[in-house]
């Protein structure tokens, strides 16, 4: 990550929000919240009116073409049974699903948007399919680690905790990742955390020791499920301290009694304060109840977090059910993982920066979700030529588009276009609906963009019987697939406008400067002083800044500097 090393500067001056507080106690809780019925047997449709009157409403024979539907097969990886499984809920046309969210004592760095990126597109391709999903993504916002870093700082851990929860809800936004339906905080569930400790104490399944409240794994055989960990493997240590009066190293902490400078919480054991794990099994239950669909987070979760969230809820009710246990990969940066102690760690903000949130967005979803993903310069100098290529063509279909109002009829879409749309489509619902193959969609979109600028720029592709209407349906298509993965901007102009401003910032120029180069070339190329107009096209090119000669002058676009593709190359 040379470069951005090379362009960041610390982020010293932030404004903080405080965001408003949530209070809900467990069973005051209304369950009607959690879903709102849906009638909708044919679901996403691709060709239905299109919202602005500029564009044509689309028509093939047969009806509305290349609908989904809550019949097709979505097969979804389970942790738990490393396998994957054929999604069915447990409600029909409803999901519940439980994301572990931050603990919020900073700001948020690449790994945590590759958490939050892979269930956005899951949250969208359930939605796609036509589910009602209730998505709930906590909060942990008490901590040791919040309470550390709040003792650093002079400060109060709970609104140290609330500043850092409003700037992760601000990254994402900057990654357009849909809002959950309730974003729970740890602070706000303390009887809820209390009540469920109470049950598992009554059912046997853990103990006090002066004020401080363990699990006792001992008492749960299945323990290790979900991790495949043997109990004889586990050790303490893990984000919890090592404590001699525990019966078992392994048991872990449900309540910790107060200390000096902490803050707490008054309880049946004394004053004190949650242990990690039992918040997400607490809100879990009081938002989705005691048995739902699906549980997520990072691979990082599997063990202790996850694995102990099921050995509590277990033991607290016995028909505690979770369906599908999903988990993404890691992030590592130049192949190394990410690590603070590496000096590799970077923010949302700091790679936001110097890269438009969508690139970012787009080389994360590049990666199948549960591998690895090795964040580099040149991998994300790569994503973001390839998301300008692909605003640059629907944008190009936009002005096209906006000199014709025709609503097509049957037969108005070619054979040859019928076939195009029919081939992506197949590809969408194949890949997505297997596991959320997201790389096998983004290469899939080559070939409808490939002939929409075929239609739109070469002498061939303008003589097309149709054409209009080709490029139409094309474009709506493509759209359609950039919402399911979360990569559609509020305006392609916009989009583009910010892609090229993130670009001068990094190669350290400003659009005059490369107008004045183009300048500068054109009256080269004039005098045919080919040296000269070459070496400013490199000059640029070294930069990352693309010159594209054309009928109607010379133009510039943001592309991989020359350094980074003979490296992209040689990797190859």
């Amino acid at each position: 990550m040379g470069s951005l090393y090379r362009y960041y500067k610390p982020l010293t001056s932030i404004c903080f929000s405080p965001p408003p507080a949530k209070s809900c106690l467990l069973h005051s809780i209304k369950t009607k919240t959690h879903f709102s019925p849906t009638k909708k047997t044919r679901l996403h449709r691709f060709f239905t009116s299109l919202t602005s009157s500029s564009q044509p409403s689309i028509k093939t024979n047969g009806g509305d073409a290349c609908a989904a539907s809550q019949s097709s097969e979505f097969w979804l990886y389970n942790t738990m049974s490393r396998k994957k499984e054929l999604f069915k809920p447990k409600v029909e046309g409803k999901v519940g699903m439980y994301v572990c969210g931050v603990t919020a004592y900073d700001l948020s760095h690449i790994g945590h948007a590759r958490v939050y990126v892979t269930f956005d597109v899951l949250l969208r391709y359930l939605k796609h399919l036509g589910y009602d999903v209730h998505y709930v993504r906590n909060f942990t916002d008490v901590d040791d680690k919040i309470i550390a870093r709040a003792n650093e700082l002079g400060e109060d851990p709970i609104s140290l905790s609330k500043r850092y929860c409003e700037e992760f809800l601000h990254d994402m936004v900057y990654l357009h990742c849909l809002p959950p339906s309730v974003e729970p905080r740890v602070s706000d569930h303390m009887p809820q955390i209390i009540d469920m400790i109470e049950r598992i104490l009554e059912n046997g399944y853990a103990y006090r020791i002066d004020g401080d409240v363990y699990f006792s794994v001992d008492k749960l055989p299945e323990y290790g499920r979900l991790s495949g960990r043997k109990l004889e493997d586990n050790r303490a240590g893990e984000r919890v301290a090592v404590d001699s009066r525990k019966k078992n190293p392994a048991d872990f902490a449900l309540w910790k009694s107060a200390k000096e400078g902490e803050p707490f919480w008054d309880s049946p054991w004394g004053p004190g304060r949650p242990g990690w794990h039992i918040e997400c099994s607490a809100m879990s239950a009081a938002y989705l109840g005691h048995s739902f669909d699906i549980h997520g987070g990072g691979m990082d979760l599997v063990f202790p977090h996850h694995e102990n969230e099921i050995a509590q809820s277990c033991a607290a009710c016995r028909d505690s059910n979770i369906s599908y246990w999903v988990h993404n990969g890691f992030v590592t940066i130049d192949s190394e993982k990410m690590s603070k102690s590496l000096g590799n760690f970077f923010t949302i903000r700091q790679v936001i920066n110097l890269y438009h949130p969508l690139a970012l967005r787009l080389f994360l979803l590049g990666t199948h979700y549960r591998s690895p993903v090795n964040y580099s310069d040149v991998q994300l100098e790569s994503a973001s030529e390839r998301i300008f290529y692909i605003y640059q063509t629907l944008h190009d279909c936009e002005n096209i588009l906006s000199q014709h109002r025709v609503a097509f009829e049957k037969d108005a879409i070619p054979p040859d276009t019928i076939n195009d749309i029919n081939k992506f489509h197949d590809t969408l619902v194949t890949s997505m609906s297997d596991d959320l193959h997201t790389p096998v969609l983004l290469s899939a979109l080559s070939d409808p963009l490939k002939i929409i600028n075929d239609m739109l720029h070469t002498r061939k592709g303008k003589k097309q019987i149709k054409r209009i209407e080709s490029i139409a349906a094309l474009e709506k298509m493509v759209r359609n697939a950039l919402m399911v993965l979360g990569l559609m901007p509020p305006t392609y102009n916009e989009a583009l406008q910010q892609l090229r401003e993130k670009a001068l910032m990094r190669a350290k120029l400003t659009e005059d400067q490369i107008l004045q180069k183009i300048k500068e070339r054109t009256v080269a190329r004039k005098d045919k002083d080919y040296e000269k107009s070459d070496a400013i096209r490199k000059d640029l090119a070294a930069l990352g800044i693309a010159l594209m000669d054309s009928p109607d002058g010379t133009s510039w676009r943001p592309a991989i500097p020359l350094a980074l593709q003979e490296q992209q190359v040689a990797s190859t």
